[in-house]
């Protein structure tokens, strides 16, 4: 019985070792707050896909506009039927453009796409005035957990750190919060990062604002098997004890010559 006893205590103790310290976010948050020191956008990267809308702000350019909207009127035939073709960013950082060619448009946010498109449109000529909308066509984050993987589709082109993890569903109980991965693709190398979502320290990590295709994936800690299978462990040592009790009942009744 006291190996019993012992090895339940142990039990116990393991499966409850998990506190708030542990499991908590920003914990050193301030209750007044933090400043937002920078606007937080996702930029254009190698194999991303943009839909480019070209108008013009004097609505009497509808000839003109036509051939800097044909791609964004194509869509695709098939099993994704009704999604529009967009423009394919190569490895290098640029796309092919009707008329104006290739534009290199890599490490640029949503809205610089639209300024840059809207410079050189103006600026030889083509549209006067124009009005460009660039949308991302293939916006995800990917999660990776012991339960299993999850893609995030994101509608909005922005996406945190804490913003996936909260799309995913959080974390469970035995997450280790202290190696949280996301892996990105930077200058041509896969390069993995961690975070630790207990400090207000990833709001000035470079990975806080994820980039498309990020990877993010986690950890658990050592002894979570021993406590999801406490009951079978506890059952194991029940019967043992049994067993061990038995034998020295048994033994006790034989008389030795």
């Amino acid at each position: 019985m006291l190996l019993f006893s012992v090895m339940a205590l142990l039990a116990l103790t393991t499966s409850s070792c998990v506190t708030y310290k542990h499991v908590r976010y920003l914990q050193d948050m301030p209750t007044d707050g933090l400043p937002i020191t920078e606007n937080l956008e996702a930029t254009v990267a190698p194999y991303d896909e943009l839909r480019i809308y070209v108008m013009s702000n004097t609505g009497k350019d509808d000839e003109l506009l036509k051939p800097f909207n044909a791609m964004s009127n194509m869509a695709e035939i098939g099993g994704n039927a009704g999604r529009y073709l967009g423009y394919l960013v190569d490895a290098d950082g640029f796309i092919q453009f009707p008329v104006l060619g290739r534009l290199h448009i890599g490490g640029l946010t949503r809205l610089q796409v639209q300024d840059t498109i809207a410079a050189h449109l103006e600026r030889n000529g083509y549209i006067k005035n124009p009005l460009v909308i660039a949308r991302f066509l293939n916006f995800r984050v990917y999660m990776l957990t012991s339960s299993g993987g999850k893609v995030l589709n994101i509608t909005n082109e922005r996406c945190t750190f804490l913003e996936a993890l909260a799309m995913a569903g959080g974390m469970d109980w035995y997450t280790r919060r202290d190696r949280i991965g996301v892996m990105r693709e930077v200058e041509g190398k896969r390069v993995v990062h961690y975070l630790d979502p207990r400090s207000t320290a990833i709001f000035d990590d470079d990975f806080f604002v994820l980039q498309q295709n990020d990877i993010i994936f986690t950890e658990e800690r050592s002894w979570k098997f021993f406590t999801n299978n406490l009951s079978t462990v506890l059952s194991l040592i029940s019967a043992l004890t049994s067993a061990v009790t038995v034998y020295t009942l048994v033994r006790s009744f034989i008389v030795k010559p």
